[in-house]
């Protein structure tokens, strides 16, 4: 592979800054990214000339742009630690992602809800059971014949020779 002449290499860093400015200041075309693909792309250099290459004794020598690379990296970072994203597809994949997890708490708070009113429920169920159990019997024992009469109640609420007290 033919090597680069030192002004295509200067022309091609120029592209390459040049890409790099619009990308972080958010312009990214539709279908990209903000990442060393679409940088590359747009810039019309090879991607590979962003990493090291490795020399037929094996050791490694860095790529034409690789500095441009760690610099276009570093860049992104500080963009996210102070709290935005060039990317619009990032922020949204990021705010998704934290709706996502705000619908799973969400969720699992209506499962143990729902559980609990399962309990609440079976519970309610027994007791009315229980009680049209009792209330069965009771009517059986008022029903059936015994020895206990009732004694007849008296026509007036008034005690007939006054008060007790």
């Amino acid at each position: 592979m033919a090597r680069i002449t030192e002004e295509t290499r200067r022309r091609n860093e120029a592209a390459v800054r040049a890409v790099m400015d619009r990308l972080l200041a958010g312009d990214v075309p539709e279908g990209g990214k903000c990442d060393i693909k679409t940088l590359a792309a747009l810039a019309g250099v090879s991607r590979t000339g962003f990493y090291p290459k490795t020399n037929r004794d094996g050791s490694s020598r860095p790529g034409p742009y690789q500095h441009l690379a760690e610099e276009f990296e570093r860049c992104i970072a500080a963009l996210r630690e102070a709290g935005t994203t060039p990317d619009p597809r990032a922020a949204q994949v990021e705010r998704l992602k934290s709706q996502v997890a705000g619908l799973k708490c969400r969720l699992i708070e209506h499962q143990d809800q729902l559980v609990e009113l399962g309990e609440f429920k079976q519970r309610a169920l027994s007791q009315i059971a229980a009680q049209q159990m009792e209330i069965q019997r009771l009517r059986e024992a008022l029903a059936a014949p015994s020895n206990v009469r009732t004694l007849p109640r008296p026509a007036s609420a008034i005690a007939p020779y006054g008060s007790c007290s």
